[in-house]
Formats: structure tokens, sequence, C-alpha cells
């Protein structure tokens, strides 16, 4: 089992010291705040699975709900090494105050296996996705909780996940699972929905301080789905991205990155390393960098107390999930630094989640100009009544965006009252 880090690096521990700083402004009472700061399940199975060799390899894997006030728990499941329960139960807890920050009907959810995927076959991901499925199907359902693909993960996960539980409940039901390929049921612009969520911030933060996207540059940490697609976007609008990175390192060129170039080459090859059209830089040194904004999509703990000295962005979008430790959000603030916090930067991701799952229960699918118009009214909207919240109450836009989805968590849980 993955032991859980404790300190400045520990996810749940951070979250909840920004909860506890934005119930203390709302003065939410101790009653509810001690409901809020709890799980509301968790659940460890263990995953025995044939490996393509005969051999039997026991794996680990969580499913945490941390909050099913507004509706059914959300959010995704993770394959990857160094899983481990704070880890879930943070991203779970995220989810809550993400899917109230932007106002859809859910409440906060996370899963994760402990393996590599990338030296696993497709048998055997297979097989651990459909035993993982079987071990946790009692707390699933389109009501329940609805998972979603995430590190390690993907379109075709999620469909072995939605043909073992529909195969259990002798029916067709699409709407277990988000994040599928459109042929089951999945929803146009999902995949792009994230980075594209992670533009609309952005866009919207250039806008409220003065600045041209077309006089800005910018950093990109992650170059997976929702960093590459970030780098896209941005670009579009008319930033220079000198600077994008992977797990192996980056690649830096201040005049700027052939981006379709770059996209072509992870296409062949999954990784940054061979391209040549920029200095390699690390990933330290990334998120350094002389840049208008940096876009952390990767991982989280990367800005930590060590070294938010030495961000010089003036906006940090948060396109990964704690990509900032709460040692380093007073740095950022001493420093000036417009921070668009997780919660809300990469919230167009569960807000498309949420559009496939009513399509998938109408059983009727909206174009994708449909999807990107609804999600980009949600953006905005949400990232205006975070700046306001700020601005009300004199405090960071990340504890703004908490004080926001929290108090329309307690509200709904005020409402419903405690069953006894």
């Amino acid at each position: 089992m993955n032991q859980p880090v404790h300190g400045e690096e520990n996810p749940f521990e951070a979250m909840q010291a920004r909860f506890d700083l934005a119930a203390a402004k709302l003065g939410l009472e101790p009653n509810l705040l001690q409901i809020l700061r709890t799980c509301e399940r968790e659940i460890k199975i263990s995953i025995p699975v044939v490996m393509d060799d005969g051999s039997v390899t026991v794996f680990e894997g969580y499913r945490v709900q941390h909050s099913t006030a507004r509706g059914p728990a959300k959010g995704g499941i993770r394959y990857a090494p160094n899983v481990n329960s704070d880890e879930v139960r943070a991203l779970a807890a995220w989810m809550t105050w993400k899917c109230a920050v932007v106002n859809v009907p859910f409440g906060g959810g996370k899963g994760g296996v402990i393996c590599d995927p990338f030296k696993m076959s497709k048998g055997e991901l297979e097989r651990v996705t459909r035993r993982y499925v079987a071990g946790i199907m009692d707390i699933l359902g389109p009501d329940r909780d609805v998972p979603a693909p995430d590190m390690g993960t993907d379109g075709q996960v999620m469909a072995w996940l939605m043909d073992t539980y529909s195969m259990h409940q002798r029916a067709y039901l699409p709407a277990i699972v988000t994040g599928k390929p459109i042929g089951l049921g999945g929803s146009l612009g999902r995949i792009e929905a994230t980075g594209r969520g992670v533009m609309i911030v952005t866009r919207q933060a250039l806008d409220h301080l003065g600045m041209k996207p077309g006089d800005c540059s910018a950093a990109i940490q992650g170059a997976g789905n929702v960093g590459l697609i970030s780098a896209l976007q941005l670009s579009k609008l008319g930033v220079k991205v000198v600077a994008i990175s992977d797990i192996h390192g980056g690649l830096y060129n201040k005049n700027g990155l052939d981006l379709e170039a770059i996209q072509k080459h992870l296409q062949k090859t999954r990784k940054l390393e061979g391209f040549d059209g920029g200095e390699r830089v690390s990933n330290t040194q990334i998120l350094e960098l002389p840049v208008d904004i940096l876009v952390p999509a990767a991982t989280e703990n990367v800005i930590t107390s060590r070294n938010a000295a030495n961000i010089k962005a003036k906006v940090i979008t948060e396109g990964a999930n704690g990509p900032v430790t709460a040692g380093a959000d007073k740095i950022l603030d001493q420093k000036g630094i417009f921070v668009i916090p997780d919660i809300l930067a990469n919230a167009g991701g569960v807000t498309v989640s949420y559009f496939e799952w009513v399509q998938d229960r109408m059983a009727f699918f909206w174009t994708q100009k449909e999807v990107e118009d609804r999600m980009e009214h949600i953006m905005v909207e949400s990232f205006a009544a975070v700046v306001d919240m700020a601005r009300r109450f004199q405090v960071s836009n990340r504890i703004a965006a908490y004080m926001l989805g929290v108090n329309r968590v307690a509200e709904v849980t005020r409402m419903r009252g405690i069953y006894a």
C-alpha cells in the first residue's frame, strides 16, 4: 500500500486547510463544518488479476465519495503507481467544491488503482478495470456515482467500465460513466473540454487585468490531454506559447513553439523527446520561466513554498488538480500573482461530463457548438462569481472559489437536514 505523505504536500491536508479558511470566512456553523470536512464513504478493495504470463497480481483499488448532498458523486478513476488514500480523498473533495462552483448537480467522488498502466498490456488493463468495477459496483449508478477518465485511463477504459456495469444490470446504461467514446453515448466536445475551459478562464482573467492575449506569452507544464489542448486553445486566442513539457522534461523557444508540429510528434511517439523545435528545459525550470501565463496541467504539488518565490508569471491557471500547495498560496498572493484555482480553472471537463450524462439520460444528443456554447456560458458566469466573491470578502481567488462551492453545498445540506 502506498503511504500518504504528510505536511505541505499531503493533498487532503491542503484541501482541508483551504476549506477551513473558507468556512471561517463564511461563518459556517460547527455541525455543518464537521459534516462537510468528512468523506461520506470510502472503499478499498483488492483486485486479483491473471497477467499475460499466467501469474496473478493483486492490485489495490479505491473509490471515495466525499459528498452526495447536491447529486450523484462525480469524479475520475486514476491508474498510477503512486495512488494513495489521501490523494483520492482530496480529489473527491475537490470534485465536490468544483461541481458546486460551476453549479452542476453533482457531488464529489474519485477512484484509483495502484498500477502502472504504461507497463501493462491492453488485456491486463481490461481485466483490472472489469474486476475493479465488479468490486465497487454496489455504490455505482447513474443516480449514485458516475466515474470518468483521469490520469492513466481513457475512453476505452470507460467503455469497459460501462459494459461491465451494464452486463451485471442486464441493461444498456451509458449514463453510468462519462468520457466514453462517441459511439457509446459520449459527448461531442468532451475531449477538448478541460483545455478549452482553461483557455476561457484565462481569457476572462486577461480581460479582467487589462492584458491583451496578443501581448502575452505562456508556459504549459503537461503535454497530455489538458496541457496540449490548453496550449492549442491559448495559441488560437493569440497567446504565444513558448514552453511545454511532459513527464520527461520540456521544450522552450522564446519565439514561440510550433504546436501543430508538436501535436503530430506526440501522436507518433507519445513523448516530446526527439522534437527539434526548442531547447530542453526541466519540469522545474518550466515553472520559473519569464512568461505572462503559467498553466500547471500535469500533477499535484509542483508549486510549493520552496519554489513559489521564483515564479515570474502574472497569471497562473491551474489545469491540474492541486498543483499549488497551501504553503505556496501566501507567497503567490504576496507577489500579486492572479491565480485561477483548479476548482474553477479545470471545471470545463466536469461541466461537459454533466452534459454527457444529461444527453445519455435523454437519449438525445447535442451538436459540438451547442456543447461549447453551453460550457462557455457556465465558465464565464462562474469566473465572474468567483472574482466577485474575492472582491466582496477581500480574499484570494482560491478562497473565494472555496467559499462559493462550500456555501452552495452547505445550503443544500441545511435544507436536507440530518437523517436520524
